[in-house]
């Protein structure tokens, strides 16, 4: 048996990947000392990992005084989160021992932590994957058009900034590549080369494994009975930028009263007596359990991140994708590229439209055609099963 070091971050994007995994460790002997955000230490105890967490607020505080206009300034406000990460989690692994670590590929200071303690690393990516010139290129991209007075001192303050945690931690940073992608001798990638824009640049260090769907563990409660046989139109707009009353309003404006059962969940920052009456063919929750869901649905209205993508395209729903922020557009432009859904922008969309690219997506069979063949290939990828497969084969040169 092995003792693993898994450091994540606190989004559910990042951690409900990695749920799988963690239980396929351990339900494989190895011991996992999990680090995250106090908010998910219940539901990943429950996959038998000893959970330790660092605080979130000095996490996020640190985080968003980097900047959020342009990449490079996530990219600093990253090098500014070590200060909180890599002192708490060395504080609380005092004179323990580990034979590797697996980190996530953008939070958790992990590539750094891994030099640190001088472990065989493993990087969980849970986003598309990047290589250096890709990077390099979307980061120069986001500064087109801005003028030098803006650039020069965020480029300045990298420079500051990496040189303060590589003296103070013994580190070495060679690029902003290396901050924000978190690089390691093997990096696993949560879907299938197939749908991996521009797959073709990476080599064998990066194993596509597929999407890694298990249960999420919340131990919440939806009837699934109101909705069999009904093959649902299920809108969601994730966990973080779901404080959208007038999208929802929207959405009751768009389908309400119509010949389709409409599941939306609204997340916990809206209440249902915000939107209004409620049409007697929607079903209106703060949270629904996505995966059981999507089982049933038709069709998937979704802002587009990652884990919301894979899950729909897993059990074969065409997607219309509106997205919000970070890597939600390139996501997006795949679905699209692939012929599984459509897109629609937020900020121009208005009821009619939405009806209309409803009715567009569910009248053609193309995007359900489409859609199944990515099925067929996420399901026999292998997911966290074959991430864990991939892990221990990597380890076990190392004598683990």
């Amino acid at each position: 048996m092995a003792r693993v070091l898994f450091i994540n971050g606190g989004s559910e994007g990042h951690i409900n990947p990695t749920i799988g995994v963690l239980q396929e460790l351990i339900a494989r002997g190895e011991e996992v000392v999990y680090f995250c955000i106090e908010a998910f230490r219940k539901r990943m105890e429950r996959t038998g990992a000893i959970v330790r967490t660092f605080d979130d607020q000095r996490f996020i505080k640190a985080f968003i005084s980097g900047g959020r206009n342009y990449l490079l300034e996530r990219v600093n406000g990253l090098l500014l989160t070590a200060d909180v990460v890599i002192p708490s989690v060395l504080e609380q692994i005092k004179d323990e021992h580990f034979d590797y670590i697996i980190h996530d590929s953008m939070f958790g200071c992990g590539h750094l932590i891994a030099q640190i303690l001088k472990l065989p690393a493993v990087n969980s990516c849970t986003s598309f994957a990047h290589t250096t010139v890709s990077f390099d290129r979307t980061l120069e991209r986001s500064f087109i058009e801005a003028p030098i007075e803006i650039v020069k001192p965020i480029k300045d303050r990298f420079q500051i900034l990496r040189v303060m945690v590589e003296e103070k931690y013994g580190v070495q940073i060679h690029s902003p590549y290396e901050v924000f992608c978190n690089p390691a001798p093997l990096t696993l990638v949560y879907t299938t080369r197939e749908f991996q824009p521009h797959e073709e640049v990476f080599d064998q260090t990066y194993k596509f494994v597929g999407p890694s769907i298990s249960t999420r563990l919340n131990g919440d409660h939806f009837d699934l009975t109101a909705i069999k046989g009904k093959y649902p139109i299920y809108i969601s707009l994730g966990t973080v930028l779901n404080q959208a009353t007038d999208f929802y309003k929207l959405c009751m404006e768009a389908l309400g009263n119509t010949e389709h059962t409409v599941v939306m969940s609204i997340g916990d920052k809206v209440q249902t007596s915000d939107l209004g009456e409620i049409p007697d063919n929607f079903i209106v929750k703060n949270y629904v359990p996505q995966t059981d869901v999507l089982q049933y649905a038709k069709l998937f209205i979704t802002h587009g991140g990652m884990n919301s993508a894979h899950e729909g395209l897993y059990y074969g729903v065409p997607l219309i994708v509106i997205p919000l922020s970070a890597d939600q557009p390139v996501i997006a432009r795949q679905v699209a590229s692939i012929g599984a859904g459509t897109q629609l922008q937020m900020p121009s969309l208005t009821a009619n439209e939405l009806r209309e690219t409803v009715d567009h997506v569910l009248s053609l069979p193309s995007y359900k055609k489409a859609a199944a063949s990515m099925k067929e290939s996420f399901q026999r990828s292998g997911g966290y099963q074959q991430a864990v497969d991939e892990i221990l084969e990597f380890a076990s040169p190392y004598h683990i």
